[in-house]
């Protein structure tokens, strides 16, 4: 049988072929280049550079290094996406990669794309990149869109409007899109800027991943979900999620209602949602992604924190704020989604010592992450496991039973029904970690430990 041949065409300005992943380094000097010239491209590795498809052997291996190649040596990071595709029976990698950073550089060097060449950049043009990557006027954000006044998503226009005047940072009486969104500088003609398209678009430009795992850890998941839209309608979604997944106990207080109290203030969730969208590098494609463990939740946005400075320092107040979009920032400021005044971590900081819940930020290699730490306020970190609780309380509301059991109380109750249980199994069934409830154990003098592993058990002093 004759050997099929296929052929991808010839290099251009904007494709690029390698015969093989060992011309690594070479396909990532490519990249930078193309993306300094053109701001995106194409490489297939498995392919000649007369374009003829060769093949290579690939493995998940394989689309890993070359990921983790572009990721270690290029610089502002990009997300490409990596694919196998086969043609004529013979498989190639192909890299589909955009960024609008300019100017990138591989392996410390800067270069651009001269027909199927990649030079390395004169210092002017690297200084005229530069001119323009800082001035605002010609960020990605103020770039005219494909998108039209007539594709904004009037619900959750309408419902961003009705809020901005309740606020009265919005006075303007006529509710017309077209001239709204002109109003606020999110036009040019009837084509939104990218930064409308982004805030009011129902379309791909937002991603948002979101996912509840059944441990600590990021290996088995119970629910996983994927949305695309405008970013008013996607923390709406966000917001939704967390609440639904989040525990919730009641307090009585003397009233005729109870409050119902969650694990998390839901204002700081909401406050690190909307900074997560805000402050994204929303040109690198990558997802604001949600991620709820059974100890904690995490809140992930793509754009690298400000070099040099610490998150801390923006929570107790002391910095000016540094906005990535600050057409974007701006509208969300007049609906008092935000604040201009580097607010946002400080808000957490203050909502979460209220509650006493524990939090971290997290400065990411690609990202910055808000963690919150679930069941961790002072006299409520112990109830994670509510229904524990509930089926141990034949009568009256299991909410009140809930609210009045201490820690100590359960651990004595779990070792007076079976004084061999142990630290992990109280652990597993109140819903906190073994550290929490050793730590607890050694404050309860009247408890002893009599004996050693399995042939030991519990004793309590009466």
């Amino acid at each position: 049988m004759a050997e099929i041949y296929y052929s991808l065409g010839e290099e251009t300005e904007q494709i690029e072929f390698k015969k093989s992943t060992g011309e690594m380094k070479e396909a990532v000097i490519s990249i930078a280049a193309i993306l300094n010239k053109h701001g995106k491209g194409d490489l297939y590795f498995g392919v000649k550079n007369n374009g003829d498809v060769i093949g290579q052997e690939i493995s998940d291996k394989t689309t890993r290094e070359v990921s983790q190649a572009i990721g270690s040596h290029l610089r502002p990071v990009i997300y490409p996406e990596i694919m196998k595709e086969t043609y004529g029976g013979k498989t190639v990698v192909h890299v589909k990669f955009e960024g609008h950073m300019q100017p990138y550089s591989a392996f410390n060097i800067p270069r651009i794309r001269v027909a199927d060449e990649d030079l390395v950049m004169s210092q002017q043009v690297y200084a005229e990149l530069i001119r323009k990557r800082d001035d605002f006027r010609e960020s990605w954000e103020r770039k005219i869109s494909e998108y039209h006044v007539a594709d904004v998503d009037m619900e959750v226009f309408s419902r961003y409007l009705k809020r901005a005047k309740e606020v009265g940072r919005i006075v303007f009486e006529n509710e017309a899109p077209q001239i709204v969104l002109e109003k606020l500088g999110l036009t040019n003609g009837d084509h939104l800027l990218n930064a409308g398209a982004a805030l009011f678009v129902n379309c791909g430009i937002n991603d948002l991943q979101m996912a509840k795992f059944a441990t600590n850890e990021r290996i088995t998941f119970t629910d996983i979900r994927r949305h695309t839209g405008s970013i008013l309608g996607l923390i709406e979604i966000a917001m939704q999620y967390l609440i639904d997944a989040m525990d919730w106990r009641a307090e009585f207080n003397g009233k005729l209602r109870r409050d119902e109290i969650p694990e998390v203030p839901v204002d700081a969730l909401r406050e690190a949602v909307v900074n997560a969208f805000a402050h994204r590098q929303i040109e690198s494609g990558q997802s604001i992604q949600i991620m709820i463990y059974k100890n904690r939740i995490e809140i992930y946005s793509p754009g690298v924190f400000p070099e040099r400075i610490t998150p801390e320092a923006f929570a107790e107040g002391n910095k000016m704020a540094i906005r990535r979009n600050q057409l974007i920032t701006q509208v969300l400021y007049y609906s008092k989604d935000m604040e201009t005044f580097a607010t946002g971590l400080k808000k957490i900081k203050t909502l979460c010592g209220e509650a006493g819940v524990r939090y971290e930020f997290k400065k990411e290699e690609y990202g910055f992450t808000v963690v919150f730490y679930r069941h961790c306020g002072e006299g409520w970190g112990w109830s994670g496991e509510k229904d524990y609780v509930r089926d141990n309380v034949p009568h009256g509301d299991p909410h009140s039973v809930l609210h009045e059991k201490t820690l100590e109380e359960i651990i004595e109750e779990l070792i007076r029904a079976d004084n061999k249980v142990t630290r992990a199994q109280m652990a597993e069934k109140i819903g906190v970690s073994v550290k929490t409830i050793a730590r607890k154990l050694k404050e309860m003098k009247h408890i002893a430990f009599v004996g050693s592993g399995n042939n030991g058990h519990w004793e309590i002093k009466e």
